[in-house]
Parts: C-alpha cells; sequence; structure tokens
C-alpha cells in the first residue's frame, strides 16, 4: 500500500462525499517523464479510478523544472477547483522541492528569467564539464566561482554543484536560494499528510518493489527508451532505476549487481526524503506499519473533517 493508491482512494471517496469528481495530481519529478513508467512507479491507466494529473508531461530527453511545475500544477489546482466547485486535487508525491513550489508561496521569478532553450544550454554545458572533471573538480569550480553556494553543496554532489553554476551564471546564489527556502509559508489553504513506517519495514518494502519493477518488465522498459536515444536521459544522477540497467544491456554489468544498486539507491533516497520532509512541522504524520488503506483513510478523514473538507 503506497502513496498513490492512498491518494487516488482518497479522492474517490471524498469526491462520493461531497457529489464531486477529485483528482490526483502527481508531484514526482520522474512520472512527468512519458515512456518511464515502471522504473517510476506510475500507475497504469487501466488502474486509475479517477482523472489524473501530472504524468507524461515531457518526453525523457527534455529538462524540466520545479518552475515549470509550479506553472502546471497550479493551473490544474486552480482549473479543478473550478470544475468541482472549490475542491482541488489531491496532491500525492515524496518530491521535496515540487510539493514546495506548487504549495508555498515560493517565486521562481528571480531566477528563472532565461529563456528554456538558455537554461537547456547551460544545463548541458555543465553536465558535459561534470562529465570530464569529476564532480569534486567540478564543486572546486564552484569554490571559485561562489564560495558560499559551495559550502552549501557536499563536493560529491554533482547534480546540484551544476544546478548552482547555473544560478552563478544567472547572477543568482544558490546559497541564497536555500536561505530564502527555509521559509514556509503556504500559498494555498493545506494540510499536509506523510505516511511513515518503521525503516527496517520501509527498506524491505522498497527491495520487494524493486524485484516486483523488474519482473514487470523494467529492463525491457530501459532497452526500449535506448532504443529511442535517450540514454542520457536515463544515465542521470536522479533516474534511479534505469540508470543502474543501462549497463547490464550494454553487457558491462550482471543483472543481480544492478538490481542490488537499484535497491541500494532506492533506499538512499527515501532516506533522504524522510530528513526533507521530518524539517517541515506542518506535516502530520501517520506510522501505516501494518494499516490497510481503509485504516488509514479512516485516520485521514480524522485529521481533515476539522478544516470542513468533507460535507457530509
Amino acid at each position: 500500500m503506497g502513496k498513490t493508491e492512498v491518494a487516488q482512494e482518497l479522492a474517490l471517496q471524498l469526491g462520493q462525499k461531497q457529489a464531486r469528481q477529485i483528482g490526483v495530481l502527481s508531484a514526482d519529478s520522474m512520472q512527468v517523464y512519458a515512456g518511464m513508467d515502471i522504473g517510476t512507479a506510475k500507475l497504469p491507466e487501466e488502474a486509475r479510478k479517477v482523472p489524473h494529473f501530472g504524468l507524461d508531461l515531457v518526453d525523457p530527453a527534455s529538462a524540466y523544472s520545479a518552475a515549470q511545475y509550479q506553472s502546471y500544477g497550479r493551473n490544474v489546482i486552480e482549473k479543478q477547483a473550478a470544475l468541482s466547485s472549490g475542491t482541488p486535487p489531491i496532491v500525492c508525491g515524496g518530491t521535496g522541492l515540487y510539493l514546495r513550489a506548487l504549495l508555498d508561496d515560493f517565486d521562481f521569478a528571480d531566477f528563472d528569467a532565461e529563456t528554456l532553450q538558455e537554461q537547456a544550454e547551460l544545463r548541458d554545458k555543465y553536465e558535459a564539464l561534470a562529465e570530464e572533471l569529476g564532480a569534486q573538480k567540478l564543486h572546486v569550480l564552484l569554490t571559485s566561482k561562489d564560495p558560499r553556494a559551495a559550502k552549501e553543496i557536499h563536493p560529491n554532489n554533482a547534480r546540484r554543484t551544476i544546478r548552482a553554476l547555473e544560478l552563478w551564471e544567472e547572477g543568482q546564489s544558490y546559497a541564497d536560494i536555500k536561505q530564502a527556502f527555509k521559509v514556509r509559508n503556504s500559498y494555498y489553504p493545506t494540510i499536509w499528510i506523510g505516511l511513515n513506517c518503521e525503516r527496517e519495514l520501509l527498506y524491505d518494502r522498497i527491495n520487494k518493489r524493486v524485484d516486483t519493477m523488474i519482473e514487470q518488465g523494467l529492463l525491457q522498459e530501459v532497452e526500449g527508451l535506448l532504443q529511442q536515444g535517450y540514454r542520457k536521459a536515463l544515465t542521470a544522477q536522479q533516474a534511479i532505476g534505469y540508470k543502474e540497467l543501462v549497463p547490464v544491456l550494454e553487457e558491462t554489468e550482471s543483472l543481480d549487481s544492478a538490481i542490488s544498486a537499484i535497491q541500494q539507491a532506492s533506499r538512499r533516497y527515501a532516506k533522504r526524503q524522510l530528513s526533507w520532509f521530518r524539517g517541515d512541522e506542518r506535516i502530520k504524520w501517520i506510522a501505516n506499519d501494518d494499516m490497510t488503506t481503509s485504516q488509514v483513510l479512516e485516520q485521514i478523514f480524522t485529521l481533515i473533517e476539522p478544516y470542513n473538507m468533507v460535507q457530509e
């Protein structure tokens, strides 16, 4: 029982109570990519009981930013609220930056002034430099240009170093943006609900989910995307579940070792997610170790009733 299942059932039951159709808006930075379905745990079309948004927005070769998601997601919220007499979709996902961009009063205008084409060119420039120099030497370059930003980023974190260099070229500092991001002012009235379980159980679920993805054809999905020319996108740092399987198809790595690598990367990502969200005191946590979807929903309805979201 995962976030998507709970969100869909919540939208369905809440819609039935209010005699309205309520959808689910994904806040997952990888589910925006068309064709990347199994590895992102995207709900299959035949299993969707309510409208789903935020899926298959761009092809895997296209860059997609939190600023773009903010614009898209807020448009969805406002349109859906208008269609359902004020009830917005259920937002579901684990990409903290997307959630903050969408639901908090966070202005991207100051550091998103460059055109998307210019930003893509900057990204390509520094990704190529990262591949040439390596993460630590790229971090040294950042230190020479923006030492305050460099202090905020681990030398091995190439992705954030690249972003900081992009911002430096745009006349902004990653350090200033990070500081501003600590302020949590809601853009919409929002009830934040988090699902959590014991670490050992969480890791066991992650391991089993990866095994299931392999059984469902993840390797074949990666092969198809490679044939379409998306190797660079699949080997990007954030493409967990894809980048580990490319060497298998290129016969430089075994499937078993790739599966272990996916499981380890997924566990580490889950740990980072928990660290991110536990810093937000607005989140009301539900421990769902041994709970069914119905039991989780019962607790959620108890949490949201005081906010007059459920109209009997």
